[in-house]
């Protein structure tokens, strides 16, 4: 089973006929499509979307606001992609409001994710503040609900 989900995570994806049947179109149309989006960086990779709770491998995924003092001549964009690299970092966005950057990172406990916010992140240069939030359960992801309700959620139960 994990090799399996590597090979799903490193990028498998339906093949180009399987594509070009599905969308009523030629193979090499849909070959030529895919490679132009790939060479626009329009396409970045294929990721299957997999549910935490039915995973054997324990993980830990937080989200961390951070402050940052943006720069002269690069504002957010220099210290914003610095941060982005770190391998624990999943995903990275400027954001408006009370804080500056949203970054989504994982770790394989608790600790390991404290450590890089209190080792690596809040102590560069032009980092002002953070804040972690962990993550306890998913509900719905990228679209997908995880967690199967009952009833109607826009009706809610009556209570006597």
């Amino acid at each position: 089973m994990n090799q399996l989900l590597k090979m799903l995570l490193e990028g498998e994806r339906l093949s180009t006929a399987q594509m070009s049947e599905i969308l009523d179109m030629k193979p090499e149309d849909v070959a030529a499509a895919l490679e132009a989006m790939e060479a626009g960086d329009t396409l970045l990779g294929w990721r299957p979307i997999l549910n935490p709770e039915r995973m054997s491998q324990e993980e830990v995924q937080a989200i961390i606001e951070v402050r940052i003092r943006p720069e002269r001549e690069g504002g957010f964009d220099r210290l914003a992609l610095r941060i982005s690299q770190f391998d624990e970092v999943d995903s990275c966005y400027l954001v408006s409001g009370a804080y500056d950057l949203l970054l989504i990172t994982r770790g394989r406990n608790l600790h390991q994710v404290a450590s890089f916010v209190s080792e690596k992140l809040a102590t560069m240069e032009g980092v002002l503040m953070t804040a972690s939030h962990f993550l306890l359960r998913a509900y719905k992801e990228q679209g997908f609900q995880l967690v199967k309700g009952e009833g109607n959620p826009d009706k809610p139960p009556v209570s006597a």
